[in-house]
């Protein structure tokens, strides 16, 4: 039976995308993933992601991965449809996949109003859909990597002109970053996520 992980990486980043990744397999051939160490992403340091990457996209039947640019998340959330954006682009990722059984990791309170929105956008198909997904089911752990290492590489070529740290409001570098860039009005940024609360302190300090 071909199972399905889905997991997402920077969600709560200041910059850059939101990441959606599946992977499929053989339910099977699930213990191949557990014996070369995946677990979630986030117990894992980049140089073993990295690693585990390559040899993931080895062992799993197939994968696709989605990237949500910043203009696009901050449509969603003036609109508050974070949570819904997530969820269709979830489902995209499953229907390219199309497995059996797609386990999710929901971003939503309640993980079984998310579980039936993405399977009402997949015409019905079996959605597993729980919080902590990626530390309860190694598939999703699988996928959880997959998405880190894919938004890690797109944070990576903006730091190739921008010292901008993690990208999460947590790291100070990041905010110093940030508050550089929009306190100049000779360019705008794209990849600034605008609607981002810490983002918007920022602007309105600006605006003082």
């Amino acid at each position: 039976m071909i199972i399905c992980g889905v997991d997402d990486a920077g969600r709560g980043s200041m910059i850059g995308p939101l990441v959606i990744s599946g992977v499929t397999i053989d339910k099977k051939n699930v213990k191949k993933l557990r014996s070369i160490g995946v677990q979630d992403s986030k117990k894992l340091s980049p140089k073993t992601r990295e690693i585990l990457y390559k040899k993931i996209i080895e062992i799993v039947d197939d994968y696709h991965v989605v990237r949500i640019s910043p203009k696009i998340i901050d449509q969603s959330v003036f609109k508050h449809k974070l949570n819904h954006l997530e969820a269709k682009n979830m489902a995209k990722v499953i229907k390219k996949l199309n497995p059996k059984v797609a386990y999710v990791d929901s971003c939503d309170v309640d993980y079984k109003r998310f579980g039936k929105e993405i399977s009402s956008l997949t015409c019905n198909s079996k959605i597993i859909s729980r919080h902590h997904a990626d530390s309860r089911f190694i598939v999703v752990a699988a996928a959880s990597i997959i998405a880190k290492v894919s938004r890690d590489k797109s944070i990576h070529r903006l730091k190739k002109n921008f010292d901008l740290g993690s990208g999460y409001p947590s790291d100070k570098n990041t905010v110093k970053c940030v508050k550089k860039l929009l306190s100049s009005k000779k360019q705008s940024y794209s990849f600034i996520r605008m609607s981002w609360k810490p983002v918007q302190k920022i602007i309105n300090k600006n605006l003082r």
